[in-house]
């Protein structure tokens, strides 16, 4: 046993003196007439350099000799950290190399004379430039975006003419992770504001002694507006996000190309399904989060108001009409393929490197959302003007 401890010793010590060989290092010591002298000692590459290079910058003294005969290897960039000790320091150098030579040679002899930096432009010709460049990607974003939902029209026509090539499991796995597994989240977020709605209604309408018409805002805020538009908020950071990045990734991997390869439509495999899932999923996700609100606005009412729960539900009846159920199950569809397309058209823009995937999957979140509310808008006041006010 005590031979093999020995042998294991001296293979630990082995390896790590090969360990100490393979990194880059330096001494100072004294050359006996005044001065020092620094020895360079290792493997000097980029790799091993570290931040031996700031501390290197900070040697202070009169150095009389550069001793590289320690020196394994080294590459361009331990050549010119090597050259830069020896002008600064103006110190002659031994035990060099003729490999070390030669690579040092090379690099004192070129002399950049370009800035680090490019100068910055005046602030009049920046300005407009850097206005003219966003301009300029909104209008090509918009040109690829209706080019994306021309592709997109064209495949379901495809689907449409030959129904074999429609994915039904695609589209029901798509059901699944856009609907059924957000019904938890949406539930809980739904619940919350409910009841922050019947709580701010109530303490406003209490200063005119109108509290029971703290049912009438919950019911009709939760089923016109709120349900659809906070499920669809919800659903682009969940699900518009997650489109991105799965169909980002393909691209990235080259999946998207080899599908291409194999005759496979990536539009039919891919985004119809996906828009297709949204689309339907939607009013039924909005649906069910104004009943969850409005469940939310009873239950506060239940101990703030003295209001009793059923008796909040039955008023609801009464007082939401039933056009607003009908202005919620319209937008839900419309909203739902806005979340899609923009998931999709921004995963299938990526291209380059994985950077890019978290930056087209943060800007279909953006999109949708933007979108979304800019649609809630124009909605609110189109069913005012034909009467569902």
């Amino acid at each position: 046993m005590q031979g093999c401890s020995r042998l294991a010793a001296k293979a630990i010590f082995a390896h790590v003196c090969e360990a100490m060989r393979d990194v880059a290092s330096y001494s100072l010591e004294d050359d006996g007439k005044g001065g020092r002298l620094l020895r360079l000692s290792g493997v000097w590459l980029v790799s091993t350099l570290g931040s031996l290079d700031r501390e290197l910058r900070t040697l202070e003294g009169p150095i009389t000799r550069i001793d590289m005969s320690d020196m394994s290897d080294l590459d361009t960039v331990g050549a010119w950290i090597a050259w830069r000790l020896i002008r600064d320091h103006e110190a002659p150098v031994t035990g060099q190399s003729e490999e070390a030579h030669r690579l040092i040679e090379a690099v004192s002899g070129s002399k950049g004379t370009g800035d680090i930096r490019p100068p910055q432009p005046p602030l009049l010709q920046w300005v407009p430039d850097f206005v003219g460049r966003i301009v300029s990607n909104w209008g090509t974003g918009f040109v690829n975006m209706l080019d994306f939902l021309g592709e997109l029209l064209f495949a379901i026509w495809q689907i449409i003419r030959e129904p074999r090539r429609f994915r039904v499991k695609a589209l029901v796995r798509q059901i699944e992770l856009v609907g059924v597994t957000s019904l938890g989240i949406i539930a809980l977020m739904s619940f919350l504001v409910g009841i922050v709605i019947a709580q701010q209604g109530a303490v406003q309408l209490r200063q005119f002694g109108a509290e029971i018409y703290t049912i009438n805002l919950t019911g009709r805020l939760s089923m016109r507006e709120l349900g659809v538009l906070m499920t669809s908020i919800m659903v682009a950071g969940r699900s518009g996000s997650a489109f991105a990045a799965q169909i980002g990734t393909m691209k990235l991997t080259e999946e998207v190309d080899a599908m291409r390869t194999i005759g496979v439509s990536p539009m039919e495999a891919l985004v119809v399904p996906r828009v297709l899932a949204a689309m339907l999923m939607m009013p039924l996700l909005g649906f069910y989060s104004a009943l969850v609100a409005i469940i939310g606005g009873a239950f506060l009412s239940t101990f703030a108001l003295d209001i009793p729960f059923f008796t909040f539900l039955t008023r609801i009846q009464e007082v939401v009409p039933t056009h607003d159920m009908w202005v919620a199950l319209i937008k839900g569809p419309v909203f739902g393929a806005i979340v899609a397309l923009a998931g999709c058209y921004q995963g299938m823009q990526v291209k380059g490197n994985a950077e890019e995937v978290g930056l087209r999957t943060t800007a279909a979140v953006v999109q949708a959302i933007f979108m979304v509310i800019v649609l809630d808008a124009f909605f609110a006041i189109f069913f005012t003007e034909v009467g569902w006010g």
